[in-house]
């Protein structure tokens, strides 16, 4: 790098930076994200990619040996009782804000009746229905969603503080960035395909398709809402979100190693390049039965 382009790299670091603080002053609370991850425990994150659905039915030994970690609609589904996962992440402003939406609805009654100990992790001004609210299993904790940019020793300091996150392009972001705070040193990350760029087209009005599968049927109103939000922006806007998604991953993965957390990506054909892949051994017969008779 020239010295003329070291000059704009950090003209363009100190902007972002005071951009960042004045976001934070305008925006954050205080979060009431606990420290809760007992020594040694690891947690896997569940995105809602589909080949979720594939590492649930081949390791399931594995995820029964760990903290687990939903998102989003996983709620409507068999898996969310089959899991009882331990942490529920919301971030999208469409949970919060229902409108009518069955799908929504659905969600926060089945998170209402969840029979186990979770926590449910929301951004700070969200509201939670009271009916989620008043069950005993469920604890809420708050977190900002405060996009954060700059130099590196802020945006850190600042996401140690938990004021703010690396851009959150998606539920996984803040997804990772919780489980940090929780104090996780090792996680996981399955059915975080994100091959987004595989099911994207424009149509003959210019109209953008994006077809995002999930491990789950999405329901006929989730697909018209997505199709509609998609129908405002041109490609060029979505193309560059998906590269804010991918770069926000590298920034955490910085992030994440200077606490000495390990990110592993555990999701076949996962599209992230920003964490180390590992391959997990397939549950068999003989590892099932050892674990069902051990306890």
């Amino acid at each position: 790098m020239g010295k003329i382009e070291k000059i704009s790299a950090g003209m363009s670091a100190f902007a972002q930076s005071l951009a960042s603080l004045a976001k934070v002053a305008l925006l954050s609370r205080r979060p009431s994200v606990a420290v809760t991850a007992g020594k040694d425990e690891e947690l896997v994150v569940l995105g809602n990619g589909p080949s979720l659905n594939d590492t649930v039915a081949d390791h399931s030994d594995f995820l029964a040996s760990r903290r687990l970690l939903a998102v989003n609609f996983a709620a409507n589904t068999p898996l969310f009782r089959q899991l009882k996962p331990d942490y529920y992440v919301l971030a999208d402003p469409h949970f919060f804000n229902p409108q009518g939406n069955p799908a929504v609805a659905a969600l926060w009654d089945a998170i209402a009746s969840a029979d186990w100990r979770m926590t449910l992790m929301v951004p700070v001004k969200a509201a939670v229905p009271d009916r989620v609210a008043s069950n005993v299993n469920v604890s809420v904790e708050r977190y900002n969603l405060t996009p954060v940019e700059g130099s590196r020793w802020l945006s850190h300091a600042l996401f140690r503080a938990g004021l703010g996150m690396p851009r959150p392009r998606n539920v996984l972001i803040p997804s990772l960035m919780l489980a940090i705070a929780a104090g996780f040193k090792t996680v996981y990350v399955a059915g975080a395909d994100h091959s987004w760029m595989k099911t994207i087209s424009v149509d003959d009005d210019n109209h953008v398709v994006s077809i995002q599968p999930h491990f789950y049927k999405d329901s006929d109103n989730e697909h018209a809402r997505v199709r509609k939000d998609y129908m405002n922006y041109p490609l060029h806007q979505i193309v560059y979100s998906f590269y804010v998604a991918f770069r926000s991953y590298h920034t955490l993965q910085a992030y994440a190693l200077s606490r000495g957390v390990n990110i592993y990506n555990i999701t076949p054909g996962s599209f992230i390049d920003a964490f180390p892949r590992k391959k997990i051994r397939k549950t068999t017969v003989f590892s099932y039965l050892c674990r069902i008779f051990a306890k």
